[in-house]
């Protein structure tokens, strides 16, 4: 599969995603990977009614992503991946997925977390694998749209 875009953003499919980030990077399916959300049998069944049309889309699991990763029946996808949380990444990661980049979206904010950005709230299980990613040479870069600046997300993790 060609990972086209990686993306955390705890929206999921929304708007923007749907519209603004698949049709500028020309996907043809969505994989949503989250344990919680893949467990989740309603919130599951809305997120595959969610994509545009013409784009598949499906969720998964952490372990299932590992295992269907560079499985042929998936060789000719153009994928954009989209999760809730930078540590099921690192999962991904330590279990021996590439990625080259990382897009942050959004992550809101709730209690014990504190916010970096006006859309990206992280607390230290979040700084900890956003730093465990920077080390495997991932660019992490926060954006909500295309059009939008990249900003280095380690800079504003040092300025925080």
């Amino acid at each position: 599969m060609e990972i086209r875009l990686a993306r955390i953003d705890d929206r999921l499919i929304h708007g923007q995603v749907a519209t603004t980030w698949a049709k500028q990077i020309g996907i043809n399916r969505i994989i949503v990977v989250s344990d919680e959300v893949a467990n989740d049998s309603l919130r599951k069944f809305l997120l595959q009614e969610a994509a545009p049309p013409g784009i598949k889309s499906n969720v998964v699991t952490v372990s299932r992503m590992l295992d269907v990763y560079d499985n042929q029946l998936f060789q000719e996808q153009k994928v954009m991946l989209l999760f809730t949380n930078p540590q099921d990444v690192e999962r991904l990661i330590r279990g021996g997925m590439k990625l080259n980049s990382l897009n942050i979206g959004g992550m809101r904010f709730t209690t014990g977390k504190r916010m970096i950005t006006n859309f990206v709230s992280i607390d230290e299980q979040d700084a900890d694998a956003f730093r465990y990613l920077n080390e495997q040479d991932i660019e992490l870069e926060v954006r909500k749209v295309p059009t939008d600046r990249k900003v280095n997300l380690m800079e504003l993790l040092d300025k925080s």
